[in-house]
């Protein structure tokens, strides 16, 4: 009703003491966005006596930039008789606001004088737009041509620092704002835990957090963000918690961020008591970031049901919605009913294409995942390092070396030079170590580790746990002196790699010295892989009361893993009598393995004991306990196949039976007699060629 007065009093009387109710429609013009209504009411301003005020022009200006015509606002001011300083201002609003920031920068240089407001425009809408650097640049020659800094300076000049990860820089502006009466400011509090939260400084967003006297819900949403994205998660839980014993109402936000901890330290219970809560607040409930956030939430605890419930609900979903579907599907092994929903997705970006190629190598289908990226290359979509460190992870699973090096190809093509940084590659350098070395191919590992811009402590790892794994005892041990030479420090997989080194070379002594040193030098605590290693050296070394007496002497309950790395040692050097106290030891903790079984068997026939490997035959008929057959597989021009102990499946099983009759005959005519270890094995052949 009030618009409709002002609009008769317009029309019926041109002649108006001042132009207020010229600018009073204006404002409401811009909250209902008529471009057309803002146009007729310019025509009534010309017929006035105002036609050539420079207050209401201005305002006009603001109110076509604020509607999206950058080319009426273009017109009212080159066409104004009078500029004044917020003429200028309302332009460079303008075209900040539409994302013409290289002509406002342009604008703003040719501007006969600047205010406060001029600076805090181009410095807002730079940072606005994502030109960080360039704000930062606007923001330093504000404060060197001594204007006064005031929040929104600040505010824009600390978000530009969030977007470049830049702590150095905003620790600067912090140290500015702490000379100022801004420094209690609840606005700019939460702008600087903001800050340091997004560059990873936890303990600095918390400080920043202790300091201000005053907290609103903006705060507290950016304190646990902080710790939601940098971790501890479960600091995140806590601050919450405190939040709502403050009697600070949480928002969506809030809510998003604790979900997102949740899913992080898959915390289900917590997990459902949010959003429980959730549930029973009407404007929540439909939220599009919170249900997302949930939904990726159950499908991170494995909970693909509760997801699939919560997205089956969303009034609207997005990419994000559908693409933390895909995962959680391929997270429990659901890996078609994920690419069901792949092929549904209306949008697709890069980060479902991950996700589905993810899921496949995590359970298996490395194939699949290899046919996903060259159909994701077909189309188009442009992968990132987390694309490459899943086709990597699928051709080492594979150890398909010549996929491999085709993969490195595409690497190189990108453009990846394996450093830190705000997307930081490096792991897809760990990966190409991880890859090559897995398929055998030491020289190539050696040469992507040497080419890397900058190394992690994975990098490390790969290299020698590759090493140690392939054979090359003594190069592991000189890169783990180099390691520490370079100021890295080892981690537990670091030290499986020293042992294991030691273990292939027959470092004995060596080896021993660095199972100490853990504790004693690197403050590591070791574990029950660790004391297997160990086992294994001595075991090899024929050390085998050492290696019994470590077992028993272990901190935490020995299994059949390294029970049975010592049991392999006893047949080695033909212990029977340690054999077959391990072997029971075995039997104990796992009655159903057949190894322990097969191996004192072969242990009694090498000693030519045969009644004794007929009772321990007959035991493991009346146990129950069955051998697993041996498989072989061998690969041919690309093709993989695989042969199980009487195998007749293969279409060339003809030939192949062929041939091994020829061999055995061969074997028989040079009088061959197997080792007693391996005379199951020949029996197993003989009776295979005969079926055959």
């Amino acid at each position: 009703m009030a618009k409709l007065g002002l609009q008769k009093q317009i029309v019926g009387d041109l002649s108006l003491p001042d132009s207020s109710p010229f600018a009073k429609l204006l404002g409401s013009y811009i909250q209902s966005k008529s471009l057309l209504d803002i146009r007729r009411l310019h025509v009534r301003i010309i017929k006035s006596n105002f036609a050539s005020e420079t207050f209401i022009l201005n305002r006009l200006i603001d109110a076509y930039g604020r509607c999206g015509s950058l080319e009426d606002a273009g017109k009212v001011f080159n066409r104004m008789p009078q500029r004044n300083i917020f003429s200028w201002n309302s332009v460079i609003s303008v075209l900040t606001k539409l994302g013409y920031v290289d002509e406002a920068a342009g604008f703003f240089d040719s501007m006969p004088e600047h205010d406060q407001c001029s600076w805090n425009s181009i410095i807002s809408g730079l940072a606005q737009q994502d030109r960080f650097g360039e704000a930062l640049h606007y923001f330093v020659r504000m404060h060197r041509e001594d204007f006064v800094l005031n929040e929104y300076s600040f505010g824009s000049a600390l978000s530009a620092c969030s977007g470049l990860k830049n702590i150095k820089i905003g620790a600067q502006i912090h140290a500015l704002i702490a000379k100022t009466r801004f420094f209690s400011n609840v606005y700019m509090g939460s702008a600087l835990v903001d800050m340091y939260g997004k560059c990873g400084s936890v303990s600095c967003g918390q400080r920043a957090f202790d300091d201000m006297s005053e907290r609103n819900r903006v705060s507290w949403n950016s304190l646990i963000t902080c710790y939601e994205q940098n971790g501890p998660a479960s600091a995140a839980l806590q601050v919450f918690l405190r939040m709502m014993d403050c009697g600070i109402e949480p928002d969506e936000l809030t809510y998003a961020s604790v979900v997102s901890a949740c899913a992080s330290l898959s915390a289900i219970k917590e997990g459902k008591q949010i959003h429980a809560r959730v549930v029973k607040c009407n404007k929540l409930r439909d939220d599009l970031v919170l249900g997302n956030a949930l939904v990726d939430m159950y499908a991170k605890c494995n909970k693909i049901n509760e997801a699939r419930c919560i997205f089956d609900r969303m009034p609207v979903r997005n990419v994000v919605s559908e693409t933390s579907m895909v995962s959680g599907y391929a997270k429990v092994a659901s890996v078609r009913t994920a690419r069901l929903m792949f092929a549904k997705m209306m949008e697709r970006n890069i980060v479902s294409w991950n996700a589905l190629i993810a899921g496949y190598t995590q359970n298996g289908e490395n194939e699949e995942a290899l046919r996903l990226f060259r159909l994701l290359k077909r189309e188009s979509v442009c992968p990132t390092h987390y694309t490459f460190g899943n086709l990597l992870n699928a051709c080492a699973n594979l150890t398909d070396l010549q996929l491999g090096r085709q993969a490195h190809t595409h690497v190189l093509k990108h453009g990846f030079r394996f450093q830190f940084g705000e997307e930081s590659d490096i792991f897809v350098g760990n990966s190409l170590i991880d890859m090559y070395m897995k398929c055998g191919s030491v020289e190539d590992a050696s040469l992507v580790f040497k080419t890397m811009m900058e190394r992690d402590w994975v990098s490390w790892n790969a290299m020698i746990v590759g090493y140690a794994q392939n054979g090359y005892g003594n190069k592991a041990l000189e890169l783990f002196k180099n390691m520490l030479a370079s100021g890295e420090k080892p981690d537990h997989v670091t030290m499986i790699g020293v042992l294991c080194a030691c273990s292939h070379a027959g470092l004995v002594e060596e080896g021993r010295h660095h199972f100490s040193s853990m504790s004693r030098e690197h403050g590591l605590v070791p574990l029950k892989d660790h004391y297997t290693c160990m086992v294994d050296l001595l075991g090899r070394a024929g050390c085998l009361d050492e290696a019994k007496n470590l077992i028993e002497t272990m901190p935490m309950k020995p299994d059949a893993v390294v029970w049975g790395s010592l049991l392999g040692a006893c047949k080695v050097h033909r212990n029977i009598r340690l054999g077959k106290y391990v072997a029971e030891k075995i039997l104990e903790i796992d009655p159903s393995n057949s190894g322990p079984y097969v191996l004192l068997s072969n242990m009694y026939a090498e000693l030519g004991r045969w009644g004794d490997v007929v009772r321990v035959r007959k035991l493991m008929r009346k146990r129950g306990v069955i051998k697993q057959p041996g498989c072989s597989w061998i690969e041919v021009q690309g093709h993989v196949s695989v042969f199980m102990v009487k195998d007749k499946k293969h279409p060339q099983r003809k030939a192949i039976y062929s041939v091994l009759n020829a061999l055995i005959k061969q074997m028989k005519r040079a009088e061959y007699l197997p080792d007693a270890g391996d005379e199951e094995a020949y029996e197993e052949l003989a009776t295979s060629a005969a079926v055959g």
